[in-house]
């Protein structure tokens, strides 16, 4: 009879398992948020990522357990790519207009590349789930408000530096946030002179006082 693992050999087994696991919850999400930017988070099934990447439904079901875990951690996950190809780059700017051009241009790239196959992942589920309440409307609501929030805090500080005209900053970055929806719509739609468009209205709300 084979005697009691080590605590050495126990330890490593137990960090291979975390490590698969890991590497696992990495694919499923990958291809999540791809999924859930063409389809929404409503077209995401375990069946069908088990299909898309070559795991285990069985498998991916013991990481997520309901169709509403899987919904959340994917919009975390989306949330981290979206922070690091468009906000963290951004921020690298000064404050003001010049990091405002450069959140305006992280997003074209994000939209316009596209970074998930179906275009802004926020865009093709915020109207799916905006009066659907629970904890999926709760995540994505938070993350529109940070992003709102963003636009309008470099929005209050241009003006309040005299770098732009003075306007009300909370309506700019709705209009702005409008602008950037639509062109996500046109991009899906083949219409490249979308990018231009942005590009126009944002230097319109950054004209010199």
């Amino acid at each position: 009879m084979e005697g009691p693992v080590p605590a050495a050999d126990a330890t490593e087994i137990t960090d291979k398992r975390l490590l698969r696991g890991s590497r696992t919850r990495k694919v499923v999400l990958g291809r999540a948020v791809d999924i859930a930017s063409l389809d929404s988070l409503e077209g995401l099934s375990f069946g069908r990522l088990a299909t898309d990447t070559g795991l285990s439904k069985a498998g991916i079901q013991t990481l997520f357990r309901t169709k509403e875990a899987l919904q959340l951690a994917t919009i975390d996950y989306f949330r981290t790519v979206f922070v690091d190809t468009v906000t963290r780059p951004a921020l690298a700017k000064p404050r003001g207009a010049e990091r405002l051009r450069a959140l305006i241009e992280q997003w074209i790239d994000y939209a316009a590349g596209p970074r998930f196959e179906g275009g802004c992942f926020q865009s093709a589920n915020l109207a799916e789930f905006d009066s659907r309440p629970g904890p999926v409307r709760d995540a994505l609501v938070a993350d529109q408000r940070d992003w709102i929030d963003l636009l309008a805090g470099e929005l209050a500080y241009a003006r309040d530096h005299g770098e732009i005209a003075d306007l009300e900053t909370d309506l700019a970055a709705f209009q702005l946030d409008a602008v950037l929806r639509a062109a996500n719509t046109a991009l899906r739609l083949g219409d490249d002179s979308a990018v231009s468009k942005v590009r126009r209205t944002v230097e319109g709300f950054l004209a010199a006082p």
